[in-house]
């Protein structure tokens, strides 16, 4: 597995790759494990970010590989048909996987997004529309949903 971090407008940011595909998106530094290394897929996903992170880019076009239960699948391919520039809330998210009453459940698989931003967890909140936890702090959070509300 091989990682590197980049300082970005939000903060360091480290993206880890394996096998060709992005496995992770995390914030801080957080490479233990990996080799230290830019390779060609790590390139073209902070080029994308850039370009999320300056409103010129709205979707994602990388090879994906997050490790997670069949669940956390789901829901996370589900985060990703979340529109750019709007919010859905865990309940949403439960029914889009077939199971309206797994909010709880939808709420913990939301958290364990290993690719943050590409996956856009950060579009999830609660059901009246506050924002709740995020893995980059919610003063994160509220500035990528800020960031897509100006370029929507």
């Amino acid at each position: 597995m091989k990682a590197y971090f980049y300082d970005t407008k939000i903060g360091i940011i480290t993206i880890r790759e394996d096998d060709g595909k992005i496995t992770g998106v995390h914030f801080g530094e957080n490479g233990q494990g990996c080799e230290m290394e830019e390779t060609p897929v790590i390139c073209d996903a902070i080029r994308q970010l850039e370009e999320y992170f300056s409103g010129k880019r709205k979707t994602f076009d990388l090879p994906l590989s997050p490790q997670g239960t069949d669940f956390q699948q789901k829901v996370w391919k589900a985060l990703q048909e979340v529109p750019y520039g709007k919010t859905a809330s865990y309940k949403d998210i439960a029914v889009r996987v077939g199971n309206a009453k797994a909010c709880r459940a939808a709420g913990m698989a939301n958290n364990r997004n290993p690719i943050a931003i590409i996956i856009p967890c950060h579009r999830i909140v609660g059901s009246s529309g506050k924002l709740v936890g995020y893995a980059g702090g919610l003063n994160i959070k509220e500035e990528l949903l800020k960031l897509e509300r100006l370029h929507s």
